[in-house]
């Protein structure tokens, strides 16, 4: 395996730095400032003014491997881009490489017929539409998918959709102008993972109730925001079904995969933040008669940050490596064992990140507090540690089967 990156990433990784440097990191509190101001719900001036700036400089729709559709880069070229994006939790969607409208735009190019693409996957990649993805549901443990019960019923040229969502993350968004809802459209048939469909619901369909949204730790993720959504005898035309009947679960997989490596991606930047926050903190407090960095509990603390932020990047880029070279199937033990490993590194390096700033680091002052809601959420999100780690020892033990 070659990790080395291309001339052509490290063009782009110079772009992306300098880009950081000039418009992203300057104007960190001016994102907060304002979505604090007014209605917290509606978009930022900021984004709207950086977006362009992004498209210019050649940044755009950078996680697309398709080149017609995207900057054609492999996943291994675009994880070290995917990490500097991460360091700022809303820098993502200044480049169009936010979840969840990456997965979405990729099931679109993929699975998506060309109508489909021409209403929704379009105005996606040019920036002007958001997106959401409604699986997960609050009356049944989702971790195991097929208990997704919400009916997507046929009738005639429509399907009636009924039930529940939450954690429909960016449906709170007023730019978000369509749903993919995986749901039963077969809840009778032997094969459990033949009952589920994705079809895709635009937000202004009648009977779509956004209920509330749902905060993390506290934190509202405006003006993205997680919603809990009902939908009571919404219809829609049966041409919206994604694939066909039955396909929910093919479609998830290919969905997932690429999606929960950049998270990963993402959560590695973002641990590099609080290591690079950690060692400025604590190498200007004194306590006891010498720097906080000089204290030998502070130094081993920085140590292992290091060390286990290399170890997930190391796995990542195997896994990133794998996902290129024989594809997604072969790869789902990787890409199991990074989605544990890097959300679990990255809730550890915060948390110490948090303590060597006393006080501060439980305040908004730091940006600590945040990350760690986000990096925990993550070991949740595309399927909980316990059924990655279930999936991983399952595989390792398969290998010593007889036959």
């Amino acid at each position: 395996m070659n990790f080395d990156y291309s001339d052509k990433t490290k063009d782009l990784i110079a772009r992306m730095e300098a880009f950081m440097d000039e418009h992203v990191y300057p104007n960190e509190q001016r994102f907060m400032a304002e979505v604090a101001e007014g209605d917290r719900w509606q978009p930022t001036k900021l984004i709207d003014e950086l977006k362009p700036k992004a498209q210019k400089a050649g940044l755009w729709n950078l996680f697309l491997p398709d080149s017609e559709y995207g900057a054609g880069l492999t996943n291994l070229e675009y994880a070290p881009l995917c990490e500097i994006t991460g360091r700022v939790l809303w820098a993502p969607e200044v480049f169009n490489c936010s979840a969840p409208d990456t997965g979405n735009m990729e099931v679109l190019m993929r699975y998506g017929t060309p109508a489909q693409q021409k209403q929704w996957l379009f105005p996606l990649l040019a920036g002007e539409i958001r997106s959401a993805f409604a699986m997960t549901e609050p009356d049944v443990a989702s971790s195991d998918a097929t208990n997704i019960s919400i009916s997507i019923e046929r009738d005639g040229d429509e399907y009636v959709i009924n039930g529940r969502k939450w954690w429909t993350s960016g449906a709170n968004d007023p730019r978000c102008k369509v749903l993919i809802v995986m749901g039963k459209t077969d809840p009778d048939n032997a094969q459990r993972h033949a009952q589920q469909s994705m079809i895709l619901v635009p937000m202004d369909t009648p009977g779509i109730n956004v209920l509330r949204h749902l905060p993390v730790f506290g934190y509202d993720d405006a003006p993205h925001g997680h919603a809990e959504i009902e939908f009571k005898d919404v219809r829609v035309p049966v041409e919206n079904i994604l694939l066909g009947e039955g396909r929910g679960f093919e479609i998830a997989q290919g969905r997932l995969g690429p999606g929960r490596i950049h998270h990963c991606m993402r959560l590695i930047g973002l641990a590099e933040r609080a290591l690079e926050k950690m060692c400025k903190r604590s190498a200007s407090r004194v306590a006891f008669g010498k720097p906080v960095a000089a204290q030998t509990v502070t130094l081993e603390r920085i140590a292992e940050a290091r060390i286990k932020i290399d170890q997930a990047r190391l796995l990542t880029l195997k896994a990133a490596y794998m996902m290129d070279t024989v594809g997604n199937r072969v790869a789902k033990k990787e890409i199991a064992m990074i989605k544990v490993a890097a959300p679990t590194m990255a809730c550890e390096v915060i948390d110490w990140a948090i303590q060597a700033h006393g006080g501060g680091g439980v305040t908004d002052d730091f940006g600590l507090s945040y990350a760690y809601a986000v990096a925990r959420t993550l070991r949740l999100a595309d399927g909980p540690d316990e059924v990655h780690r279930n999936q991983i020892g399952k595989l390792e033990l398969g290998q010593y089967r007889p036959g």
